[in-house]
């Protein structure tokens, strides 16, 4: 190859290089912002209620497990209603209720918990991970957001599918170190509501019956 042909080819890779590294800033850019702005509409609900589906697969170890129900939310504090199981937190106290079983179980929040991360936490919590673009979805407007981390956490992996218009989240996704994938969707997001008083505590009148909370803290 002689000389000038050469300096042709170099000249074409290092624009097509210079393109790419642009295109990689531009999809960082623009995965911050998107992160920022759903976080910006996330806390700025008093409180939300939500419908609720909730998957956990391990493909390894051949588990699917599949629920649904309601989720109510209003800073630090949430209450799941799955049917079965009731899970409420006021901030630092977890209520476990197994209806079942007749069983109330009361821990300390566990950040390692699946089941005390909520929608609004998620992305108060994942937000100094680092974020890319992981995928989109022009017919439904949806945009799926990677966030990793070489930090100590409880998840490696955090992914985030938000509308790129109205920045709502509609589903998130937690992976662990042992396979377990844990995956929530939103449905039905109504915001700013007047929620019953005790919707963030354990009331034994609603739930008559059930032995008084074994305290496992």
């Amino acid at each position: 190859m002689n000389k000038k042909k050469f300096g042709a080819w170099l000249l074409l890779a290092m624009i097509f290089l210079a393109g790419n590294l642009m295109a990689h800033e531009s999809k960082k850019e623009e995965a911050d912002v998107l992160l920022k702005k759903a976080l910006d509409k996330m806390t700025a609900y008093k409180n939300f209620k939500a419908d609720l589906s909730y998957t956990m697969n391990n493909n390894s170890m051949n588990i699917h497990e599949k629920k649904s129900g309601t989720i109510y939310v209003e800073g630090d504090q949430y209450r799941i209603d799955m049917g079965a199981q009731v899970i409420i937190c006021n901030g630092k106290d977890v209520w476990t209720v197994l209806r079942d079983s007749k069983e109330v179980m009361l821990t300390s929040v566990d950040p390692g918990d699946p089941s005390s991360v909520s929608p609004a936490n998620i992305l108060s919590k994942y937000a100094d991970y680092k974020a890319k673009v992981d995928s989109e979805d022009p017919a439904k407007g949806l945009v799926t957001l990677e966030l990793n981390t070489k930090k100590d956490a409880n998840f490696k992996k955090v992914t985030v599918t938000l509308s790129d218009k109205t920045y709502q989240l509609e589903s998130f996704s937690l992976f662990d170190d042992q396979g377990n994938i844990f995956t929530y969707h939103i449905l039905n997001l109504k915001s700013n509501l007047t929620l019953p008083q005790g919707t963030f505590t354990y009331q034994a009148k609603d739930f008559p019956g059930f032995g008084a909370p074994e305290d496992m803290r």
